[in-house]
């Protein structure tokens, strides 16, 4: 067989993967003003569904959490309904998908979210970064210093969120702790700054993330939540003092929970080896994710350094991925112009399979 430990089963939690190839989260921006997802991602994720695994695309858990134009979430009994049709599409090609909860956090821009909403974070300090609107690139905006009662709110919007995502038919839930959303703002000293049980020292930076964990695992079980994490990944003015220490102590916080899975992003240029820190302090499956083909997939699987592989700019342009790696066939080149093209089809669900190039 062509890439034996790639295509081989997996048990990941309550989930067994028919293959080791999993499909990366990827903002497409396609949602409707009402961050409702339609007919267009049902045939999206529907195409894709030949994935071990589905993650969806970052879906906030509350109209708050919004921070990119045109995405979607899943606080809402219409929203529940929308993403209904896409897990039942996928479940019907035999497929598995997770639902990956991404509140933005300071990240964003009021053009890109719904009127009397809030920027919420840790601390009252601007993303020293920009963000694209309908408008062209912004400046992202003070967020305003959450108290005691937010932190409760916010954790109670993840808990119904975790409860509607069940509600939709998803297998299971990954909660996005990377690329300076919220739980990685409470965990950087950079964005972190307070002083009482959610700031200060280490302990206290973890404990926002540890709780919602608890949370959502207790309400979908540890066996159905993955957490993605990325150390020393800058992006959106991410900045902490000591980001091995701060992963390595959340690593095994996630291994203490039973968490299904760790999905870490490899960043040679951060001088971290993040799937070697997630293999050190966490004992369950991990997810390896950014820029593998399938040889190298393969290996890394073959040789433990990762027991499955995420695959996000090859599953744009390839709806039949597997089916193209398993056929060692030549991949469709991905069209940049097109990544957040808006609501058509094109560079979404008209990119053709193996058979359609035939």
């Amino acid at each position: 067989m062509m890439y034996p430990h790639l295509f081989s089963p997996l048990t990941v939690g309550a989930l067994t993967l028919r293959n080791r190839v999993v499909m990366a989260p990827m903002t497409r921006s396609r949602a409707t003003d009402d961050d409702l997802v339609t007919d267009l991602h049902v045939e999206y994720y529907r195409q894709r569904a030949n994935a071990g695994l589905i993650v969806t695309e970052g879906v906030h858990p509350s109209a708050d959490g919004k921070g990119y134009n045109r995405t979607p979430g899943i606080y809402n009994e219409e929203q529940v309904a929308a993403w209904r049709a896409v897990t039942h599409a996928v479940h019907d090609e035999g497929g598995l998908i997770a639902c990956q909860l991404m509140h933005c956090g300071r990240v964003g821009h009021a053009n890109n979210k719904a009127a009397g909403t809030e920027f919420l974070a840790p601390s009252a300090i601007a993303a020293q970064a920009q963000i694209f609107t309908e408008s062209g690139m912004q400046a992202m905006p003070t967020p305003r210093a959450m108290t005691l009662a937010d932190i409760k709110a916010v954790m109670n919007d993840y808990a119904r969120a975790t409860q509607l995502c069940l509600d939709a038919g998803f297998d299971a839930i990954e909660l996005h702790c990377a690329s300076g959303y919220l739980p990685a703002q409470f965990l950087a000293s950079g964005s972190n700054l307070r002083t009482d049980q959610y700031g200060g020292n280490l302990e206290n930076r973890l404990r926002f993330v540890a709780e919602l964990l608890t949370v959502m695992a207790d309400i979908a079980g540890p066996d159905r939540i993955g957490l993605r994490i990325s150390p020393g990944n800058p992006y959106n003015d991410h900045a902490d003092e000591n980001p091995l220490e701060t992963y390595s102590a959340l690593l095994k916080i996630a291994d203490n929970l039973g968490l299904a899975w760790v999905h870490a992003i490899r960043m040679a240029s951060t001088g971290i080896d993040s799937l070697a820190l997630s293999k050190k302090n966490y004992g369950g499956t991990v997810i390896g994710s950014d820029s593998f083909d399938a040889p190298e997939a393969d290996t890394f699987i073959g040789e433990g350094r990762t027991d499955a592989v995420s695959f996000g700019r090859a599953y744009i342009s390839n709806p039949d991925l597997v089916a193209r790696m398993q056929a060692d066939a030549p991949l469709n080149p991905m069209d940049k112009k097109t990544i957040y093209a808006g609501t058509g089809t094109a560079g979404y669900t008209d990119y053709p399979t193996l058979e359609q190039n035939d």
